[in-house]
């Protein structure tokens, strides 16, 4: 063997094969690994091109939270000539030998290492630190292309949902879970771990949408006092809104709500977190007289004087999209008394054409 890595190493066995996971410096992953896949044939190479727009994004990840990121294994073959070299005889502690002239391939997290690699320039003091890389020995371009298939077909993206109730940096996050703790409807009718509801799930919110409602409320970075703002606009929201009372009081099922009025809407929570801004940005109004005007609003699908083009189209589907949030935000807005803004008229302008 010529000139090699050393790594400790522990060794283990996966359908009957060896496999050694090492610690690897930040600062030698460019030096393992070489990134040359841009212009070889997807049929010639064992991972995906590498998308250059996810870089920044994770390398932001890294330098912002410089104490407490947290990155999940490498895995890579090896093509070439390597030993282990236990500790004591039979164990499976000991030193991972790797020929310099080997080629390694990642077989999964190329973005990690490409991020990881932006982050050093920035800080080069994560030099030192390191990942945990789960090397494979290399069966050839078959059993890589295999094994990166294995690797990523069974993974399954979070829900938005569940990403925003376990995320403890993101403010809007934070204030979101507060706000829903403290409002017993929200509480009781929110699904915190869904993205998307089935006609019979028993929640008639998800967390995201709630997450986004309150953005459109607050738009920038949170400042003190926004957390009781936003539980003061819901409350007298949820307090107004007649069939959302009848829901509590058991006088209306979910299924009779979701099915014929607009209020189970995504675009209509957004819609009303558009409503919620304008309060925001106009203390000097009184919230709670001007809101109980929503009690007067028919938020059935059928009412289509108010409705139609916006929530809903000519043949009764759904609307989504941000011009049906903005839509359906201006007709509250005039039921309730509120001046549109010039963007706002435009777009009346727009519908009405």
């Amino acid at each position: 063997m010529n000139f090699s890595y050393k790594f400790p190493a522990v060794k283990g066995v996966q359908a009957g094969k060896e496999y050694y996971v090492v610690m690897v410096p930040l600062k030698f992953l460019s030096k393992l690994f070489v990134t040359d896949t841009e212009y070889v044939s997807p049929e010639y190479r064992a991972q995906r091109r590498l998308n250059e727009s996810r870089i920044p994004t994770i390398k932001n990840y890294i330098l912002n939270n410089r104490n407490n990121y947290v990155f999940s294994a490498l895995s890579a073959s090896i093509d070439g000539e390597f030993s282990f070299i236990p500790f004591k005889e039979g164990e499976d502690i000991g030193i991972l030998e790797i020929d310099m002239e080997n080629t390694f391939l990642i077989n999964d997290g190329q973005h990690r290492k490409a991020a990881i690699e932006e982050a050093l320039k920035d800080d080069p003091s994560l030099g030192d630190e390191t990942i945990s890389v789960v090397f494979f020995e290399d069966k050839g371009l078959e059993r890589s292309q295999q094994m990166f298939t294995d690797l990523n077909k069974h993974a399954v993206r979070t829900s938005n949902s569940l990403s925003t109730l376990y995320d403890s940096r993101d403010e809007f996050a934070v204030i979101t879970k507060q706000v829903i703790a403290d409002i017993p409807f929200f509480q009781k009718y929110t699904d915190k771990e869904k993205d998307n509801l089935g006609k019979n799930s028993s929640k008639i919110f998800t967390l995201t949408n709630i997450y986004k409602a309150n953005k459109n409320i607050l738009h920038g970075s949170i400042q003190d006092g926004d957390k009781e703002f936003l539980v003061d606009f819901w409350t007298n929201v949820v307090n107004n809104i007649i069939e959302w009372q009848e829901l509590l009081d058991k006088e209306l099922s979910k299924a009779d709500l979701k099915r014929s009025y607009i209020l189970c809407l995504n675009i209509t929570l957004l819609a009303l977190g558009r409503i919620g801004n304008y309060y925001y940005l106009h203390r000097e109004i009184d919230m709670s007289s001007q809101l109980t005007a929503l009690r007067k609003i028919d938020w059935s699908r059928d009412n289509r004087a108010d409705w139609n083009g916006r929530a809903v189209r000519d043949n009764g589907k759904v609307n989504t999209g941000e011009k049906a949030v903005i839509l359906i935000a201006n007709r509250i807005k005039e039921l309730l008394g509120i001046p549109l803004t010039d963007a706002e008229k435009k777009s009346e302008k727009s519908l009405k054409k």
